[in-house]
């Protein structure tokens, strides 16, 4: 199992980019929002679903984290430089927390759920939870708990209750009009 950290502190494609991370906690959402937001980099990232080739990470783009307190996934929306979203993607996972320096992290369950603004969604790396299983990375409880969470996750979505699509759009304009008054 694989811990990820919000802010990405390895990656290496990225040359210069800004950070924050905001802890909620109202009606609407309970957990921690981060704010990824890319000004250079090495090279743009490509993804393709469907013969789709979709960019992910380039100069301008903002990726979005929701850490929803108590629950086994996380949700990253990329904005593109124009502030569309490009993609949803909800990393299931086992545990999230929070390093001393304030910085939320989780550990991976492999599954990955990816929604396209089109209304495409897609279930990911399947057989990486399957191997991991295999090799002992995880336990049948751990892979359990992933292919329910990502049942219920798909189920949501699927009859419209998945609220992070709107909540992501309310919380990056509220972080861009955030911004412009701090500028």
């Amino acid at each position: 199992m694989k811990r990820k950290f919000s802010d990405r502190a390895n990656w290496r494609r990225i040359i210069r980019k800004s950070y924050n991370c905001l802890a909620l906690d109202n009606d609407e959402f309970k957990g921690l929002v981060t704010f990824y937001r890319i000004h250079e980099l090495r090279e743009p990232l490509w993804k393709e679903y469907n013969g789709r080739r979709l960019c992910l990470a380039d100069r301008g783009y903002l990726w979005m984290q929701h850490f929803p307190r108590g629950e086994h996934f996380v949700v990253t929306t990329m904005f593109d430089d124009k502030g569309r979203v490009v993609q949803w993607y909800i990393d299931i996972c086992k545990t999230q927390g929070l390093t001393d320096q304030h910085v939320p992290w989780f550990d991976d369950l492999y599954l990955d759920v990816v929604v396209l603004p089109s209304g495409e969604v897609f279930l990911l790396d399947e057989d990486e939870l399957e191997e991991a299983l295999r090799d002992g990375e995880v336990t049948g409880k751990e892979a359990a708990l992933a292919r329910k969470t990502a049942g219920r996750l798909l189920s949501s979505i699927r009859n419209g209750r998945f609220r992070y699509f709107t909540l992501s759009l309310k919380h990056r304009k509220s972080l861009t009009e955030r911004e412009l008054r701090e500028s």
